[in-house]
C-alpha cells in the first residue's frame, strides 16, 4: 500500500480533519488497519448500525405466539410479521445496492436506519394485523440499504488482513442487536404490550441513527458507477459466472432460513409442556445470541488465519449438532443445543459474508446484495414454509426439514474447500 501523503491539509473541522488526508495524484489511500482510530470508528458505527438493525427486524420474533392469541393466527400465518419483512428487504437490496454504487455509502446507509425507526414507532399504533404487515413490509423495503452497503464499505475501507474481524464485528453488532431486541420485546410485552414494545424498539433506532452518523468516516475508495440495466446485467453474469460466489449464495440462503425458522417457532415449543415458559422467559433464552456475538468475532479471526475454506463447513457442521440437541425433552439440553446452534450460525454468516467480499473484484456492493438477498430470501420463505411443517409434526417436523437443509449447506462447504482461490 502506498504511504499517506505529506501536503499540508487545509483547517476542517474535528473529527473531519484525519479523515480528509489527501493523496497524491493516482495514489490510493491506506486502507484501515485493526488497532487504528479510524478502524475503531469504523468498527463502532457499523456494530451500532447492526445493532439497531436486527433489534428492529428481529424483535417482533419471540412475539409470535403472542400475535398467535392476539388475533387468532396459526403459527405459520402468525410469521408473517417476520416474513413481511424480510421478503421486501430481499427484494430491495439489490436496488440498494446499485444506489450505493452511484450516489455513495454512507448515506445511503444513515438513510435506512432513519426511516426504518419511524416506521417501527408507527407499528405501535396499527389497529389489526393487516396494518401490521404493512408496515413491516415498508420497514423491509427502506431496512435493505444498510445490510445492502455494510459489507461493500467494509471490504472497500479495510485491509484485507483486517478485514475478517471488522466483518465479525459488524456481525457481532447484529447477534447483540437480535439478542437485545428480542430480550427487550419479550420483558416489555409480559410487563405491558408488545405495542410498547415496538415504541422502544423504534425510539432505540433513532438514537442508533444519530451514533451511526457521527462515528462511521466517509468512503475514501468508492468510486461512482453508472446505473444502467445492462451494467447490472452484466455484474450480475459476473458474480453468477463465479462458481464460489454462486454456492456461496446458495450457502446465505440456507444458513439464514434454518436459523430463523429454529427461532421462529421455538416460542412455540417452549410454552408447552414439558417446559411451559411464560413470554418474558422464552424471551430471556436469546441471550444465548451473545454466544453468537463472540462466535462472528472469533469465526473471524479464525478465517483470517486458517482460511474461510477450513472453517465454514466446520461451523455449518456445529449447527447440526445444536439442532439435534433441541430435540431434547429436557430444557437444559435443549438450551445447550440452541447456543450450538446460534454460535454456528454466527460463525458461518461470519465467514461466508467475508468471503464475499475477497471473491467479488468489481461491483461488491452487487454481489453482497446478491449474497444477502438469497440470505433473506431463505429467511422469508424457509422461515415460513417451516411453519407449515408444524402442523405435520411439530418441533420434530420443523427439525426434519432443517437438518436437511443444513445438509446439503455443509455438502456445499465442503464442494468450496477444493475451489481455486482468486489472485488479487
Amino acid at each position: 500500500m502506498s504511504s499517506p501523503a505529506s501536503s499540508v491539509l487545509p483547517i476542517v473541522p474535528d473529527p473531519l480533519c484525519a479523515l480528509l488526508k489527501a493523496s497524491p495524484a493516482g495514489v490510493e489511500p491506506e486502507r484501515l488497519e485493526a488497532g487504528t482510530a479510524s478502524f475503531q470508528r469504523t468498527a463502532r458505527g457499523m456494530f451500532v448500525g447492526g445493532f439497531a438493525t436486527f433489534a428492529m427486524l428481529y424483535g417482533f420474533q419471540p412475539l409470535l405466539p403472542q400475535f398467535s392469541h392476539e388475533f387468532g393466527l396459526s403459527p405459520a400465518q402468525a410469521s408473517g410479521a417476520m416474513s413481511a419483512a424480510t421478503g421486501t428487504l430481499a427484494l430491495m437490496l439489490i436496488p440498494a445496492g446499485i444506489a450505493a454504487d452511484r450516489f455513495g455509502r454512507k448515506g445511503i446507509m444513515n438513510a435506512a436506519l432513519g426511516l426504518a425507526a419511524c416506521l417501527t414507532l408507527a407499528t405501535a399504533l396499527a389497529a389489526d394485523f393487516s396494518q401490521l404487515l404493512i408496515l413491516r413490509a415498508l420497514l423491509g423495503l427502506v431496512l435493505a440499504g444498510l445490510p445492502a452497503v455494510a459489507m461493500a464499505y467494509l471490504s472497500e475501507e479495510v485491509a484485507p488482513d483486517s478485514l475478517g474481524r471488522s466483518m465479525g464485528l459488524y456481525i457481532a453488532g447484529n447477534a447483540l442487536g437480535g439478542m437485545s431486541g428480542r430480550l427487550l420485546a419479550s420483558a416489555l410485552t409480559d410487563w405491558s404490550s408488545w405495542r410498547l414494545a415496538a415504541a422502544v424498539l423504534g425510539g432505540l433506532g433513532l438514537l442508533a441513527t444519530v451514533v451511526f452518523w457521527r462515528s462511521l468516516p466517509p468512503s475514501r475508495h468508492f468510486r461512482p458507477a453508472s446505473i444502467s440495466l445492462a451494467a447490472l446485467a452484466s455484474g450480475c453474469r459476473n458474480h453468477f459466472s463465479d462458481v464460489g460466489l454462486r454456492w456461496l449464495f446458495v450457502v446465505g440462503f440456507l444458513l439464514m432460513g434454518s436459523f430463523v425458522s429454529l427461532y421462529n417457532y421455538l416460542g412455540y415449543r417452549l410454552v408447552l409442556p414439558p417446559f411451559d415458559l411464560r413470554p418474558g422467559q422464552v424471551g430471556a433464552v436469546f441471550s444465548l445470541y451473545l454466544i453468537g456475538m463472540w462466535g462472528s468475532a472469533w469465526a473471524g479471526k479464525l478465517a483470517d488465519r486458517l482460511g474461510r475454506r477450513n472453517v465454514l463447513w466446520v461451523m455449518v457442521s456445529v449447527m447440526a449438532l445444536g439442532l439435534g440437541l433441541t430435540l431434547a425433552e429436557r430444557l437444559a439440553v435443549v438450551l445447550v443445543g440452541i447456543g450450538l446452534f446460534t454460535f454456528g450460525f454466527f460463525a458461518a454468516h461470519s465467514v461466508s459474508s467475508s468471503w464475499i467480499g475477497r471473491r467479488a473484484t468489481t461491483g461488491r456492493a452487487l454481489a453482497s446484495a446478491l449474497y444477502l438477498s438469497a440470505y433473506y430470501l431463505g429467511s422469508s420463505s424457509l422461515g415460513s414454509f417451516s411453519g407449515l411443517m408444524w402442523g405435520v409434526g411439530g418441533w420434530h417436523g420443523i427439525a426434519a426439514l432443517l437438518a436437511l437443509a443444513l445438509a446439503a449447506c455443509i455438502a456445499i462447504a465442503l464442494r468450496l474447500r477444493s475451489l481455486a482461490p482468486l489472485t488479487r
